[in-house]
């Protein structure tokens, strides 16, 4: 009895939104940094299960906010 089998593998729905909204991000900064900064990124990126870039951000907006309340002292 031989029979073929469709099988589709759907992407959950929180990465198909995610890949939207990268879709529409257009700008790219490039950054060097040193083997220990890369090593304690994925380490990162390992624990969090967050990527690189959404730790970037997530370190920019931290930075960010403690400036403007040192900006407002």
């Amino acid at each position: 009895m031989s029979y073929s089998k469709n099988i589709f593998i759907r992407e959950p729905k929180s990465s198909k939104k995610k890949r939207e909204k990268a879709e529409q991000l257009q700008n790219v900064i490039s950054l060097r940094i040193n083997d220990d900064e890369k090593r304690a990124l994925e380490k990162l990126t390992k624990s969090t299960s967050k990527s690189i870039t959404e730790i970037m951000r997530e370190a920019i907006d931290l930075w960010s906010t403690k400036r403007r309340k040192l900006c407002m002292d």
